[in-house]
């Protein structure tokens, strides 16, 4: 998987929209509103449900949290904390020499099947807030596997998507038999609720 990938495949939405597999009239459409669609539900969750494939190196800026006593490392998700590092540039000058120990958080996550989301240095770390001075280089960003409400709003915005061609105007059905309904221009209502669950209020910078 990569990272903020198509969350449904070209197979998935033919199936759900009941296309036939041998009918690749609408192909290229489609797949154009599955990349919308999965791009929608990311700017509303706040968050991507891919993952990287490879060692990847991040940046961020350490907070102190008074409540703690610790220095925080506000993170983009991370599935998979084997084998993480984590460096501090100390003189703000690109060069990351400080090596850094903490523990990922929150702990609870694994057994909620959701990603970590900060790590806590130590209390003891000599830290400052440096703009992107801390680098955390991990194989585990993002999510093990994409959420199954998300391939399901997915389908249902794709949907959307998909009818909208039918009605240029912004506006479906007919007023003469009284069903004329005007499509919205935001994620539809029912996706915001399946997605609402993951939305994160704070990513990674």
């Amino acid at each position: 998987m990569a990272w903020a990938p198509d969350y449904v495949d070209l197979a998935a939405a033919k199936a759900n929209l009941r296309i036939p597999v041998d009918d690749t009239a609408d192909d290229a459409d489609l797949a154009l509103h599955i990349t919308a669609a999965s791009r929608n539900i990311d700017r509303f969750a706040n968050r991507q449900f891919g993952k990287v494939d490879a060692v990847t190196d991040r940046f961020y800026a350490a907070e102190w949290d008074r409540d703690w006593g610790y220095w925080v490392v506000h993170l983009d998700d991370v599935h998979d904390g084997t084998g993480l590092e984590v460096a501090f540039d100390a003189a703000g000058d690109g060069t990351f020499t400080t090596d850094l120990t903490g523990t990922l958080g929150p702990l609870s996550a694994p057994a909620d099947g959701r990603p970590y989301t900060y790590l806590k240095l130590s209390s003891t770390a000599s830290v400052t807030a440096v703009p992107d001075g801390v680098r955390v280089r991990s194989a585990g960003f993002g999510w093990g596997a994409v959420p199954n409400p998300v391939k399901d709003g997915v389908h249902l915005q794709l949907n959307r998507f998909f009818v909208r061609r039918n009605s240029p105007y912004g506006v479906a059905g007919s007023p003469e038999l009284g069903n004329e309904m005007r499509l919205l221009n935001k994620l539809d209502p029912d996706v915001e609720v399946m997605i609402r669950p993951f939305q994160r209020y704070w990513a990674g910078a």
